[in-house]
């Protein structure tokens, strides 16, 4: 094992606290919710199922039980029954076309590009049920075990490492994809002149496609996961709540009404800094000696990705929104770009960008404690109520 991640055996390290920063987009999984006394009851349930001796079908108990333990294993199934469903039923019915929306992206042109509709709304289904299998089964299958390999033991931090190494692995696959696709347009490197050029953007490549309904997929996911975590919520909850109402708020209107060069570029700046605060977290979590130098490395990169290019957009909505391009509400050629638009488009990322600027000034307290006084301990930190929660589990 590298040195550099090597956790100290009894000293704290003077950085550890900078690495947990409980703010940010991401949402907890399913196998790392808190059981509810619902849950539990079920559980235990299922469990007395299996040892019935008079229990006529012991297998479905255990099958049910392996499935609440294996959370990744009913949306497999899912997707696999779609699969098999398509692959079943007759080319030319309407049901194969249905399942086809679901599966693969809908509205293929003649000249290559792709077009809107409503069967868009199956393909994010689909994939959010994906991302859903996806997250579980890392988390189960990969991260779990390695959070053992690096000597984490305790439940909570288990399953905080697990959800913050998966959002490194998925920012750092959608940080740089969204980046390729934005390589391939006119408007690299963000250059906001081009958002409104040729408006209204009314159909896409398939690369752009997939990776704009894929990213509402995600986020669709997210959401749900962080409605079903009422129990035990986060701190800065209520800001994460408003952070994921806004965020499918402007994914929805963006695609809707032909945004979407906007909004790729609103994507990006939001997934390559998620991609460091994950870092950092983890980091911490295998009290790496790097943490430090990484936190305020971090801190350089979401101060530039979420507000200064954010601020960047915003200008470019006050100002070249309504001198680059057409600026009428035309409804038959779907032209939207007008002064009605224009207002809603700010008010949204501007209410993003608050969000964003809560968690900076976080993010800049805790930065400025270390550097001026040492002070490790983070207020916004749950290791209280994680020990709590662990000996509560003990007794």
């Amino acid at each position: 094992m590298s040195t550099s991640l090597k956790p100290a055996a009894n000293i704290r390290s003077r950085g550890q606290s900078m690495g947990r920063i409980n703010v940010g987009d991401t949402a907890a999984s399913l196998s790392t919710m808190p059981l509810s006394p619902s849950a539990r009851r079920n559980s235990q349930a299922r469990q007395d199922a299996i040892d019935d001796t008079k229990n006529t079908a012991p297998w479905l108990a255990r099958f049910d039980q392996f499935c609440s333990q294996q959370t990744w294993v009913k949306p497999l199934l899912a997707l696999l029954f779609t699969l098999v469903l398509y692959r079943l039923v007759p080319e030319k019915s309407g049901c194969r076309k249905v399942l086809e929306a679901f599966i693969f992206p809908s509205y293929k042109l003649e000249n290559g590009e792709y077009g809107k509709g409503e069967n868009d709304f199956y393909f994010v289904f689909y994939y959010a049920l994906f991302f859903t299998f996806l997250r579980e089964f890392v988390m189960c299958v990969v991260l779990r075990p390695l959070a053992n390999y690096f000597g984490i033991t305790k439940e909570t931090k288990v399953k905080r490492f697990m959800e913050q190494t998966y959002a490194m692995f998925y920012y750092g696959i959608s940080g740089p994809f969204g980046l390729y696709i934005m390589k391939q347009l006119p408007l690299w490197y963000f250059n906001t002149y081009y958002f409104y050029i040729d408006f209204p953007h009314r159909t896409h490549s398939l690369l752009f496609k997939i990776y704009y309904l894929g990213q509402a997929a995600f986020w669709v996911q997210q959401s749900i996961v962080l409605l079903l975590q009422l129990e035990k919520p986060r701190k800065d909850f209520k800001e994460l709540v408003f952070h994921h109402i806004v965020t499918i708020a402007l994914i929805w209107t963006s695609y809707r009404f032909h945004y979407t060069w906007m909004g790729i570029a609103v994507y990006i700046t939001m997934d390559v800094s998620d991609f460091f605060l994950a870092t950092s977290k983890t980091l911490n979590y295998l009290n790496s000696r790097l943490t430090p130098i990484f936190f305020v490395f971090f801190v350089f990169v979401w101060g530039y990705l979420r507000h200064y290019l954010n601020l960047k957009i915003l200008w470019s909505v006050l100002t070249e929104y309504k001198t680059v391009g057409p600026y009428e509400l035309n409804w038959e050629t779907q032209q939207y770009k007008c002064w009605i638009s224009q207002p809603m488009v700010f008010t949204l990322i501007f209410l993003l960008q608050l969000v964003n600027l809560y968690w900076f000034f976080l993010i800049l307290r805790i930065l400025y404690r270390f550097i001026s006084s040492g002070v490790e301990k983070d207020e916004r930190s749950d290791d209280e109520s994680e020990e709590e929660e662990d000996s509560k589990k003990k007794q």
